[in-house]
């Protein structure tokens, strides 16, 4: 029995296929082979179309049908990962009315932020765990103030994943743990929000209906079926943002357990059983996978969105002609602290952790006689790795004090350079695993369609390939403190 997991990611499209019976992926392939833009209209702006996501997701599925290596009349259940925060709106004829809203746009933050203060801080964090911020809830409001022909034309407002799966099966659904990454959801009410969609002023038939994470969202249409060799009717039974998602697949489910991710955004996962958050809402409180009304599984979510986007973005500017591989091997002689060379990855859009500042990304202490193009490449490991230790640090005041962080051997945990600065700026070990968002996906599929009893059914093979400790932290702590400096500075220019 095999099932198919896909991940919508920013940068592609990717979808593997697990055999259920042993956990091994057979196939993983990504579409297309190129990193998807970013559309930016404006300063801070930052979207993507919907339509695009899933054309690519068709030929990522078709690629890896292409592959002979299994039949895909034998996939039985469909997972979907998706990046988080999105905004999506169809009408009724479920056609997109618009490019989506993602992640890292900074529009709607002032917006969120008169929200905060209206409802009431103190409200807004008991109850959503959150500020309104720059999230799906208060994108949505942009667009009714902005764009309101367009908003008088909603049927449905979705997350990335939703609009996926109601392109495969035609049926709208969301989650709990996909209203409360929009901050729609009120925790203490457990149910949607009267005080965000009151003072927003918008209408509640807008959400769609309301399914667990591992349930079956819908059946995969016979048109979509026939287009993807796959067989009518198969469930969509998992659905869940990309960081949920990367937990679930490192088997981060109980309470002091914690994931880590270093893709195009950077991301500390940890989960509680509190309906915990920071007073100042500078790291995040979602509902994780496993979330119920009378369990709580929070999911306590620290993102630095300028991580991998500014490795490619350096990559670009000094070593187009390298592979990462090749950029890693040549940062790696240079001395940890590169000899005085300081970058802030700060340039993607406001930075939650900074209290939703916008600071930029800063190349600092630039010495032109000793300085080259390795300095840089492992300047800019070791500022991505020092910004980890920041929102751990914030994460660490708000009672998460983890042991060990276990992360996919994937993106730049793929650099011998980044892992070692990780951990050794954090001092927290970390263990290292096989898979990724499409086989987190593939998982959650065989448990939301009772293909494995359970969890601990779906990890029963589930080990690390590699654990990597802490050897210099006293050195690295040193960096880290002029580095923060240097941060701190900025934040109060």
């Amino acid at each position: 029995m095999l099932l198919l997991g896909i991940d919508v990611g920013t940068s592609s499209i990717k979808v593997s296929v697990l055999d259920a019976a042993n956990g091994k992926c057979i196939v993983s392939t990504q579409y297309p082979e190129t990193e998807t833009g970013i559309i930016s209209l404006h300063k801070d702006w930052a979207e993507q179309s919907p339509d695009d996501w899933w054309q690519h997701v068709q030929q990522a599925i078709v690629k890896a049908n292409a592959t002979k290596l299994y039949n895909p009349k034998d996939i039985k259940a469909i997972g979907i990962a998706y990046q988080m925060h999105g905004l999506v709106l169809v009408n009724k004829q479920q056609q997109v009315l618009r490019n989506s809203i993602i992640w890292c746009d900074s529009r709607a933050v002032e917006i969120g932020d008169k929200a905060f203060h209206a409802i009431g801080e103190e409200r807004c964090l008991s109850h959503l765990l959150n500020s309104p911020g720059n999230f799906t809830a208060s994108k949505l409001k942009w667009v009714k103030d902005n764009e309101p022909s367009i908003y008088n034309q909603i049927d449905k407002v979705l997350l990335p994943g939703d609009f996926i799966a109601m392109k495969l099966t035609g049926k709208t659904s969301t989650s709990i743990s996909a209203l409360s990454e929009g901050i729609f959801w009120d925790f203490k009410k457990n149910q949607l929000s009267a005080d965000v969609m009151n003072y927003y002023g918008l209408d509640a038939s807008f959400i769609p209906t309301i399914n667990d994470v591992f349930a079956v969202q819908g059946n995969v249409t016979k048109e979509v079926a026939a287009a993807l060799s796959l067989t009518e009717n198969i469930p969509v039974a998992y659905k869940a943002g990309d960081q949920p998602n990367n937990a679930l697949s490192l088997n981060v489910l109980q309470p002091g357990e914690v994931a880590a991710t270093a893709g195009t955004s950077g991301v500390i996962y940890g989960v509680s059983d509190r309906l915990s958050y920071d007073p100042q809402s500078r790291v995040n409180s979602f509902a994780h996978v496993n979330h119920t009304a009378s369990q709580n599984r929070i999911g306590v979510l620290l993102c630095i969105n300028g991580t991998g986007i500014l490795n490619r973005w350096v990559k670009n500017l000094a070593g187009a002609a390298l592979s990462y591989q090749q950029i890693n091997d040549v940062a790696s002689p240079i001395n940890p602290g590169s000899d005085g060379l300081m970058v802030l990855p700060f340039g993607n859009g406001a930075e939650r952790m900074l209290n939703n500042k916008t600071i930029a990304a800063h190349i600092q202490q630039i010495d032109l006689n000793k300085h080259s193009n390795a300095h840089l490449f492992r300047a800019a490991q070791e500022g991505i790795a020092f910004a980890f230790r920041y929102g751990l640090d914030i994460m660490r005041s708000n009672q998460l004090q983890p042991s060990v962080i276990r992360a996919g051997k994937a993106n730049m945990f793929l650099s011998k350079v980044f892992t070692d600065a990780f951990v050794n700026a954090t001092g927290v070990s970390v263990e290292l695993y096989n898979g990724d968002g499409s086989v987190g996906a593939a998982i959650g599929a065989g448990i939301g369609a009772k293909v494995y009893s359970d969890p601990k059914q779906a990890f029963q093979n589930f080990k690390p390939i590699e654990t990597v400790h802490p050897t210099n932290t006293a050195l690295y702590d040193e960096g880290y403190q002029q580095w923060k400096q240097l941060l701190n500075k900025q934040l109060h220019s």
